[in-house]
């Protein structure tokens, strides 16, 4: 099987590494990456990716740089890791690819497909040919509500969440704020867009999600933090560090400062941050 990574930010650079890690059980061949266009700055980068047999694709061949045309047509599987709604200019063209058996794009590229959580509508995406990945805040709102309402949300009343949200990645500069900013509601009933996904990613299950969100932007780079509040149906027959201790997806910490757990992400996890992709059979 032949990969395309597209986009050579935070995304597609994790995307990549975890695809070597993995390319045995994934049946991988080739992993080709693309980046629109090269730049002197990072070419160390490129580098070093070649090193590890990642066959780097441009708009332009160069002696070591294939062009995309060339190699578009034997590709098997692509990650769409650009910037916000490049991915969904580009379903049309994935469509008519001859070779294509499934594309996925990030959580900003809403209706590019089936929207996707790990661990929640996994049986969804079975056979389809393009999927979104659903944004980070979306896999985390999900995998409190499982948690404490029951993967079917079964004993869930109703929710409410609050993203205070950092502004921007570590190695980008251009949305950072120098204070907090609030986020309008696109809904009435529920909020800003984080509740509107996890709904939308629920309706694939047949499940009513009844939760509402808003969203604070501050001055920090480094991660997410939701406060939440979730009323249920009936009281809970286990202790709430009992339901944490078997969930896969929620974990305990006795750190108060975000940095420092950050950090411990940096160090252990794969790129700082949790990769969640879709393969079809």
């Amino acid at each position: 099987m032949n990969i395309l990574v597209n986009g050579m930010g935070n995304i597609g650079i994790t995307l990549v590494y975890a695809l070597i890690r993995y390319s045995d059980d994934l049946g991988i061949q080739k992993i080709y990456l693309y980046k629109r266009s090269l730049y002197k700055w990072n070419e160390a980068e490129r580098r070093s990716l070649q090193d590890l047999g990642v066959i780097i694709c441009s708009g332009s061949s160069t002696e070591d740089v294939l062009h995309l045309d060339d190699v578009i047509d034997t590709i098997d599987y692509i990650f769409e890791a650009t910037a916000n709604g490049v991915g969904l200019s580009n379903l049309e063209k994935y469509k008519n690819l001859p070779r294509l058996r499934g594309c996925c794009a990030q959580g900003s590229e809403k209706n590019f497909g089936v929207p996707f959580a790990s661990g929640v509508n996994d049986s969804k995406i079975k056979g389809e040919r393009f999927v979104n990945v659903v944004s980070c805040n979306t896999h985390g709102t999900a995998a409190i509500l499982s948690t404490f309402a029951g993967k079917s949300l079964e004993n869930l009343k109703s929710a409410d969440v609050v993203v205070v949200r950092r502004s921007e990645d570590i190695s980008n500069h251009a949305r950072l704020v120098s204070g907090n900013v609030v986020a309008r509601h696109l809904s009435k009933t529920t909020g800003t867009h984080h509740a509107i996904d996890v709904v939308d990613m629920y309706e694939t299950l047949g499940i009513k999600c009844p939760l509402t969100s808003s969203d604070i932007t501050t001055p920090s780079q480094l991660m997410h933090s939701v406060r939440f509040n979730i009323e249920l149906k009936r009281p809970l027959k286990e202790s709430l560090e009992s339901l944490v201790d078997k969930s896969a997806y929620v974990a305990k910490t006795h750190k108060y400062d975000s940095n420092v757990i950050f950090e411990q992400g940096r160090r252990h996890g794969m790129g700082f941050r949790v990769v969640c992709f879709h393969m079809p059979l």
